[in-house]
């Protein structure tokens, strides 16, 4: 069997590291973490080398919630990518905003997954066949178009992530339709209700551990092209019924208006950005 390439986002953190350990017990696969912090991703590489001997585990550094860290990393990446798990996930408790001006669980959550799969579209096609699962959540609802980064309503973080989560199933939906014909096989899921630093933040503890919600992505990140389905909503191995995938309709005009406001953040970004550099220019 040929190599298969993995790259997990949210590597570091407790659902990611345990997909990046169980997709490397197979030795037939490349794991690449994606994740910010150099230490940290060094260290849980020595620990899944250490857990499953398999020493093609490496690491990708970015920033998830930025765009241009996207796509610098899409352009260094070298060589095929076979299957993009997108799992990095932010919850704070007070609404926060990235260096480019972006509520942060928008940016991360909803652009980040977002940002992976358009970057990467042009090599997952170039890679035979390819998967892109979309780590997203039951607890998810209230997606509030006019107002996505909390700037006329009150911020609550658990508000903030269900919507997030509900454009995460949404956007995979749509874009299951669009790349189908070149091979690549889109599906969200729902991990499991996981004790993590996420769910402390959310306000509830989570009764599973970050290996059982590992099953479900990597079940079906591993399944052989001709076991794939594309466009559904997994919880624990099964598919089910997602209100938010039935009406292909909305989920376009939603698409549409999405692509405007992400639009405007770009352009929100891109304004931060250059007053940023002008203040550096000015010594501040």
């Amino acid at each position: 069997m040929s190599q298969q390439v993995f790259l997990v986002t949210g590597a570091t953190g407790a659902i990611g590291k345990a997909i990046a350990i169980q997709c490397a017990i197979d030795h037939n696969h490349t794991v690449v973490l994606a994740c910010r912090n150099k230490d940290k991703a060094k260290s849980v590489i020595n620990e899944i080398i250490q857990l499953t001997g398999n020493l093609s585990i490496f690491s990708a550094l970015v920033d998830l919630s930025n765009y241009h860290d996207i796509c610098q990393l899409a352009e260094r990446w070298s060589g095929p990518l076979h299957v993009l798990i997108n799992n990095a996930a932010s919850a704070p408790r007070r609404r926060q905003e990235t260096r480019e001006g972006i509520e942060l669980q928008m940016a991360t959550n909803v652009l980040g997954y977002f940002w992976m799969v358009k970057a990467f579209t042009d090599i997952l096609k170039n890679s035979g066949s390819a998967q892109i699962i979309n780590v997203a959540s039951y607890w998810a609802g209230g997606l509030d178009l006019n107002d996505l980064e909390f700037n006329k309503r009150p911020y609550h973080n658990d508000t903030a992530y269900r919507q997030s989560k509900q454009a995460n199933r949404m956007l995979s939906v749509a874009f299951s339709d669009k790349l189908k014909p070149y091979r690549i096989h889109v599906n969200s899921c729902h991990p499991g209700d996981v004790n993590s630093t996420l769910s402390h933040n959310l306000g509830f503890g989570g009764h599973e551990t970050p290996g059982q919600a590992a099953q479900t992505p990597v079940w079906l990140a591993t399944r052989s092209y001709e076991q794939q389905t594309t466009g559904f909503y997994y919880e624990y191995r099964r598919a089910v019924p997602c209100l938010f995938g039935r009406d292909k309709e909305a989920i376009q005009t939603y698409s549409d208006q999405w692509r405007k406001q992400f639009g405007v953040m770009l352009d929100k970004a891109a304004k931060k950005r250059d007053e940023m550099d002008a203040q550096w220019g000015k010594g501040i």
